[in-house]
């Protein structure tokens, strides 16, 4: 599966995953922008933003699915660790879904 990510970098790519760095490609991109590449390369965007949530839910704006990583204290380690899990349960899922994964549960919501 191809993803969009702006955070996670190093372990998607070494489990295999292409990964599109914005960092490395659209530096300082506005996230509209951001959701914008994911949408047209049919990409999973994996953020740590919570203003996707409002692109999706409130402007209604397309995408292709986002992961939006909740876990605020966790240490790089763990958030990767929990990533990966996520991953490894739903991947299937997660094409056009809006994913939340926070410190207690993974919450999956298809999203026209």
């Amino acid at each position: 599966m191809n993803f969009v990510a702006d955070d996670i970098i190093h372990a998607l790519r070494s489990a295999g995953h292409n990964v599109r760095d914005i960092h490395e490609t659209d530096l300082g991109a506005p996230d509209v922008r951001v959701l914008g590449i994911a949408h047209g390369t049919n990409t999973v965007l994996i953020t740590e933003d919570k203003d996707f949530g409002d692109l999706v839910f409130a402007s209604n704006s397309p995408h292709s699915g986002v992961l939006l990583i909740r876990l605020d204290g966790f240490p790089p380690p763990d958030k990767v660790a929990r990533v990966m899990m996520v991953l490894g349960h739903h991947i299937n899922e997660l094409q056009g879904a809006f994913t939340v994964l926070d410190k207690n549960k993974v919450r999956i919501r298809k999203h026209p």
